[in-house]
């Protein structure tokens, strides 16, 4: 990746399209924002294949995610909390449980910082 300079941040074109990074909303993504959502959706992404190699009837999967950040050590972020709303047919607690046992060993983000970010996973069935 290559980042260049801009006005009020710093931006790149990759393959999908221009990706803005700023301090500031107004001007493009948070760093902040980009670490928590590359946590959620790699895990996300990683649960669904499990469950989809699990055979599991699943429609749909909503992900919550939030930052928790130290304000006294240049915000660093402490903690990400990922909650997944899992949508399905017959979906039993203790399955998805597991799934996410294997979800947490096999997402890259998650090992990636998992000795300096607590990376905490909770889940709800709807149906």
């Amino acid at each position: 990746m290559q980042f260049t300079m801009t006005e009020k941040g710093f931006s790149s074109d990759l393959e999908f399209g221009n990706l803005q990074v700023s301090g500031d909303e107004e001007y493009g993504f948070r760093p902040y924002q980009l670490m928590t959502a590359s946590i959620a959706v790699c895990s996300g992404g990683v649960l669904r294949k499990i469950l989809e190699k699990k055979r599991m009837d699943v429609e749909d999967i909503r992900i919550e995610a939030n930052a928790e950040r130290n304000e006294e050590e240049a915000n660093r972020i402490e903690r990400i909390t990922v909650h997944f709303v899992i949508k399905g047919n017959s979906l039993k607690e203790d399955q998805i449980k597991k799934a996410l046992e294997l979800t947490r060993k096999n997402c890259s983000m998650v090992r990636s910082v998992e000795s300096s970010i607590d990376i905490a996973e909770t889940f709800e069935i709807s149906e």
